[in-house]
C-alpha cells in the first residue's frame, strides 16, 4: 500500500511540484492544505503517514502547525520545507518535532531521500 502524504504550503505551485515528484515515485498525496490551521484539520481527518509542511504561511505558520499536530499525535511524521536563509526557523521546527527539512527550490532526489528515510 502506498504511503499517504499530506502537503501543506500556501503556494499552489509548490504543492503541485511536490505532488508531481511524489506521485511519480509511488506515493499517494491524500490531501493538501494552504495553512497550518487547515493542516491540523486535514491531519485529523486523513491520518496521513507523513506531512510535508512549509514554514512560512498565513494564519498559522508551519512551526505552530507542527506543535499542534504533534500535540494531537506525538508519533506524527513531519518534514519541513523552507527557503534558503531560514535556518533559525528550521531549527525551531525540528525542536518542535519535525523529523527533517527540504529546501526550496525542491530537488526531486532530496525530497525522495527525506521521504524514504522517514516512511520508506
Amino acid at each position: 500500500m502506498p504511503k499517504r502524504i499530506l502537503l501543506v504550503d500556501d503556494a499552489v505551485f509548490m504543492r503541485m511540484m511536490l505532488k508531481d515528484i511524489l506521485q511519480k515515485n509511488g506515493y499517494e498525496v491524500v490531501g493538501e492544505a494552504e495553512n497550518g490551521a487547515v493542516a491540523l484539520e486535514k491531519y485529523k481527518e486523513l491520518k496521513p503517514d507523513l506531512v510535508i509542511m512549509d514554514i512560512t504561511m498565513p494564519e498559522v505558520d508551519g512551526i505552530q502547525a507542527v506543535k499542534d499536530i504533534k500535540k494531537y499525535d506525538p508519533s506524527a511524521n513531519i518534514i519541513m520545507c523552507s527557503a534558503m536563509g531560514q535556518q533559525a526557523m528550521v531549527i525551531e521546527a525540528i525542536q518542535a518535532g519535525a523529523k527533517d527539512f527540504i529546501v526550496k527550490p525542491f530537488q526531486a532526489e532530496r525530497v525522495l531521500e527525506a521521504v524514504n528515510k522517514i516512511v520508506g
